[in-house]
């Protein structure tokens, strides 16, 4: 069976759907292996060594009408899309409700489409959780951004002319990628807060070197570790007790995501009107709406605050800023999906396997995901079906 991986065609995107290395581990699997020319020229990885490991290169996208399976990072564009044969397997980065048309497109097609954006978080799934794995890119990206955009040094500092105190950071939200930027400020020598609507990651905040808030609120936590959406009063008491903390930081990295729905607002203009002048906020889930009110995904907003400004920076691909790793983890993601289902050199997505279930938001042209059908108005699927 026939494996492609095409060029990414958005613009920003530079990480690539398979490493030379990946495409070596699916050979030793039986599959065929053949990759878009150039398609990971942009994360480090050339032709030559794709072929030294046993695939082939093929000349644009003429490869999507015989190939079985195609993995990429973002979801195929329609153009790709009505190429695909009837029966194949798409892998990618593909959102119930923002992709909803994109879902669409590829059910009409008759297709099987499994997302990492909703892939279960169970222990078996864990070599293929591509969330974990690129949210610990976007985290310490975001430190790094965060660093060379605030005016101040993260470190104290003991010189001839005078102490430099120590930067403070407050991180919203401890996930993946929140807890990799605590763990990455604290190396550069901030001072680290932080806060999750789910107590149980208070430890793990802790383990980073960070100080955990209380803010005395109820726990806000979903089904496998997520955090679940807040009702409007819960998250106006967030706000509220959180305003104290954000006024007394230099540095503010939000990381707030729910899958498949927009980022919950967590700072809002009233609370960033009390921050000092200079402070830096970055904001990670911009792309997906934003935590924070006004911001740009990709463009920085500045904020006048008494005495000065205050800087809002949306964040845009940020995983794919670390191309080289990025796609070297998510290779492993890809790769480990699919030696769950390829046997003697065969992919068969089992539809009874939990994993399969949960991350095919389309199987076999049916839509199966209950956040895609309700985005494209479909009727909820009988019990026991789908998610």
């Amino acid at each position: 069976m026939l494996v492609f991986i095409p060029a990414e065609t958005r613009a920003g995107e530079r990480r690539v759907g398979l490493t030379p290395e990946g495409a070596q581990k699916l050979i030793k699997l039986g599959l065929t292996v053949s990759i878009q020319e150039g398609a990971g020229q942009a994360s480090g990885y050339h032709d030559d060594e794709y072929k030294s490991a046993g695939a082939t290169t093929v000349a644009g996208a003429s490869a999507l009408g015989t190939a079985d399976v195609v993995a990429s990072v973002r979801p195929l564009e329609n153009d790709a899309i009505s190429q695909l044969k009837s029966g194949a397997v798409t892998i990618s980065f593909l959102s119930p409700t923002n992709d909803a048309q994109t879902v669409k497109a590829l059910a009409d097609k008759k297709v099987t489409s499994l997302s990492f954006d909703v892939l279960p978080r169970i222990s078996r799934a864990q070599s293929m959780d591509a969330l974990t794995s690129q949210a610990l890119c976007a985290g310490y990206r975001t430190v790094l951004i965060a660093a060379e955009r605030a005016p101040k040094f993260f470190p104290m500092l003991m010189t001839a002319a005078g102490t430099i105190p120590a930067a403070k950071v407050l991180v919203l939200g401890a996930g993946v990628a929140g807890l990799q930027a605590m763990a990455t400020a604290r190396r550069l020598g901030a001072i680290v807060s932080a806060y999750d609507v789910r107590a149980s990651s208070a430890d793990e905040v802790k383990s980073m070197g960070a100080t955990f808030l209380d803010l005395g609120l109820d726990e806000v936590e979903g089904a496998g570790g997520y955090a679940r959406e807040m009702t409007p009063e819960r998250a106006k008491a967030q706000q509220d007790a959180l305003k104290k903390f954000i006024s007394e930081s230099d540095v503010v990295i939000t990381t707030a995501a729910v899958p498949g729905r927009k980022a919950p607002t967590l700072i809002t203009s009233d609370m960033m009107s009390s921050m000092k002048p200079g402070a830096i906020i970055v904001d990670l889930a911009a792309e997906s709406g934003g935590n924070v009110e006004g911001t740009i995904a990709g463009e920085d907003v500045v904020l006048n605050v008494p005495g000065g400004s205050v800087t809002l920076i949306g964040c845009k691909d940020l995983a794919s800023q670390l191309a080289v790793h990025a796609s070297k983890l998510y290779s492993q993601n890809v790769v480990s999906l699919l030696t769950l289902m390829t046997a003697e050199g065969v992919v068969t997505p089992d539809e009874e396997d939990e994993v399969v279930q949960g991350s095919a938001v389309v199987f076999n042209g049916e839509v199966r995901n209950a956040m895609a059908r309700e985005a494209l108005n479909l009727p909820a699927l009988a019990t026991g079906e789908g998610e």
